[in-house]
């Protein structure tokens, strides 16, 4: 049985600058179609990524808005949006210290490379997975767009012994299995 994702306030969209595999901008647009994503979006996507159609095997972009900007000075995010940085910076804060703004957009850089320095001035927060070297820019959305959705999601504080929270602890939880 899936549960939908709990409703958070606020809104939040998802983007990569200058990815160029198709594949990785289909999982990142069925991710963030999955997470509730109100908008996605591209600056400067290599063309055969924009053959994501074949590789988004949700067909998020029926559900999910879709911006494919060709550069960064046509990139236009909505009012009191704040543009969140995923990189692998010395000053970036670490995603598990990150608090997320209510109202976001996250961009990721491409496949082996990084965001431009032009992105990263205009994002108002940069952030890092905590991760020994790069992982895939897929699953850097997909880790990053689920750590919004714990924090942001309404869930219950984690109990402090292993497992899930006793019955009744929190509408919705299911009671813990023994063994």
């Amino acid at each position: 049985m899936t549960r939908p994702v709990k409703a958070v306030r606020g809104y939040f969209g998802v983007g990569v600058e200058g990815i160029s595999k198709p594949m990785n901008l289909g999982a990142i647009l069925r991710t963030a179609h999955a997470f509730g994503a109100s908008f996605a979006f591209t600056v400067d996507a290599h063309h055969k990524a924009r053959d994501v159609f074949r590789s988004d095997t949700a067909k998020s972009l029926d559900h999910v808005p879709y911006y494919g900007w060709d550069s960064l000075d046509d990139m236009v995010l909505p009012q009191g949006c704040a543009l969140v940085g995923i990189e692998l910076t010395d000053d970036a804060v670490e995603l598990p210290s990150f608090r997320h703004p209510r109202a976001a957009a996250y961009v990721l850089g491409r496949e082996r490379g990084s965001l431009t320095p032009e992105m990263l001035v205009r994002c108002e927060h940069v952030v890092r997975i905590p991760t020994k070297f790069c992982v895939n820019v897929s699953v850097a959305a997909a880790l990053t767009l689920y750590d919004r959705t714990i924090c942001l999601g309404g869930y219950p504080d984690r109990p402090v012994m292993p497992g899930g929270p006793e019955l009744g602890d929190a509408e919705g939880w299911a009671a813990p299995k023994s063994r």
